[in-house]
This record gives C-alpha cells, sequence and structure tokens, in this order.
C-alpha cells in the first residue's frame, strides 16, 4: 500500500516506512519524517500513569534510531516534549542529554511544542489520532513540532506557536511553512454534544457549518479539526498554499498508522520529527 499523493511521499527505506513532505524536501537543510507502519511504537514514556515498560521503552530507541539513520541523521539529538494536551510551546536552546536523547525530561513536561532555530536537534512529537504540525521559517531558519488533538485545537496552540515564532524570532508568518501530519479527520472524529459545543463556542468566527456535521440527531456529531486549525492558521497569515495537509485519516489507514480508537487500550504511537542543519 502506497501512501503517497500531491502533499507526501510515502518511502520504503532499510526495513522502515516513513512519510515526506514534498514541500520541505525543497529545502536541502530541513530534514523529516512521519513514520509509518503499527508494527513500530515510539512510545518512552509511561501510558496512563503506569511505570515505565523498559522493554518497550528500548524497542521505541531502536525505532527511532533506525527512522533517524533512515533519514540520515543521529537520533542522539532528539528532544521530545512530554505531552499532556496543553497549549504550552517551549524554546529549545540546547540538548541537554549529549549521548542520548532529550526524553522524559522535567524541562519539557506538559509541554505540547517545542520551537528551535539551533542546528542539530531533532524536534519530535507523538500521536495516535492526534494532529502533529512541522512548522519551517525559511527566512529565519526556524522550526516547531506541535502536538495538537482536539483539546490543543481548543486551545489554540497552533496560533500560539506562530505567535511564540514571530515573537522570540522574527518570524513572519507570510514566510512560515506548515505541514499537518496524519490524524484522525472528521470522516471518523465523532463527539457527543458536550465537545461539539465547546468547538462550536470556541470557533465562533467560523462557519460552523463547514467543520460540525451533525451524525445522529441530537446525540453525534462529527468534527474536523484539521479545518479548524488550517482556519485558524490563514488567520494568523499564513499562506494558504503554504499549509501542506498529508490529507491522510489515521483511522482510515490504521495498518499503517496508529490510531487510539482503532487500537484501543495498548495504543501505539507514531512520530514526526524535524531538523535543520
Amino acid at each position: 500500500m502506497d501512501l503517497s499523493n500531491e502533499n507526501v511521499i510515502h518511502i520504503k527505506k532499510d526495513n522502515i516506512e516513513y512519510l515526506q513532505f514534498r514541500k520541505l524536501l525543497e529545502y536541502p537543510e530541513i530534514k523529516h519524517a512521519y513514520s509509518l507502519g503499527i508494527n513500530r511504537d515510539y512510545r518512552t514514556a509511561k501510558a496512563d500513569k503506569k511505570a515505565l515498560d523498559i522493554e518497550k521503552y528500548n524497542q521505541a530507541i531502536e525505532n527511532y534510531k533506525d527512522l533517524c539513520n533512515a533519514i540520515s541523521t543521529n537520533s542522539n539529538n532528539l528532544v521530545k516534549a512530554n505531552q499532556e494536551h496543553t497549549d504550552r510551546v517551549k524554546i529549545v536552546e540546547e540538548k541537554i542529554n549529549k549521548n542520548s536523547p532529550d526524553f522524559n525530561l522535567e524541562k519539557y513536561n506538559q509541554t505540547d511544542g517545542l520551537i528551535t532555530n539551533k542546528n542539530n536537534i531533532i524536534l519530535s512529537t507523538t500521536n495516535a489520532d492526534c494532529i502533529l504540525l512541522l512548522f519551517y521559517d525559511p527566512k529565519t531558519k526556524t522550526i516547531a513540532n506541535i502536538h495538537s488533538g482536539w483539546k490543543g485545537t481548543i486551545k489554540r496552540i497552533a496560533e500560539k506557536t506562530v505567535e511564540k515564532m514571530n515573537q522570540e524570532f522574527n518570524s513572519n508568518p507570510k514566510d512560515m511553512i506548515c505541514c499537518i501530519c496524519p490524524s484522525i479527520r472528521k470522516c471518523h472524529f465523532e463527539v457527543e454534544r458536550d465537545v461539539m459545543e465547546k468547538f462550536k463556542k470556541e470557533f465562533y468566527e467560523f462557519e460552523s457549518t463547514e467543520f460540525i456535521e451533525e451524525k445522529v440527531p441530537n446525540k453525534k456529531w462529527n468534527i474536523d479539526t484539521v479545518y479548524i486549525n488550517k482556519k485558524m492558521l490563514e488567520k494568523k497569515g499564513l499562506k494558504p498554499e503554504n499549509i501542506i495537509d498529508s490529507k491522510l485519516c489515521s483511522m482510515c489507514n490504521s495498518n499503517l498508522i496508529h490510531s487510539y480508537r482503532t487500537e484501543k487500550e495498548g495504543y501505539g504511537l507514531s512520530t514526526a520529527i524535524i531538523e535543520i542543519n
């Protein structure tokens, strides 16, 4: 199965599969990938307040090594936020661990986005239905990697990332590129009234009929969080042609992409990584 389309390329290399965005491949200084394959899990933290599974952690480290090797970079340069569905975005100034990835560091607790303009730092996020956003500003040579689940979307973490890149690095939104990784799409993101009402209230400035569809009368609604993130980014000044969507649903492609709603308990995680050299 090949997931390639006009925006992404599905690559199979050295026993590993991943996606790359055609737009980011135009910039040789950028290295990036979105992992494929549900046989590879990128969970490096404990799940649901359980103890850390050392065997799974070590396997995840090997999976990261394989992915990084495939795009010719060093997994020791990885930095990962400890995602908790927040709207907190932090600047990465340097690597903490010199000979191993910066995983599970207290410095990045309750953080769902990372930004840097430093070379040889690989920003990493993980998902299993949530949206991951890869940002690049070619003018200021600044990258960001953001985790925006439905809670992060309601908290407008994408908007706050654009603001932070502008404030901290003088990045102009008109120069920014944002790539939207595979995630659950409107076709499968079904919610009940309480969540639907939160979206309708928060995003009153957008036409609700464009992102909310009633599926079961007065009981179930489908929400298009990708549409909402696109509209937020456009509102912040990104050019529509610089907002690149993978157009891939994690549930529709759950044979290759981890999906919480498909796998349920014991679900695995995919990863998105990006680095500037």
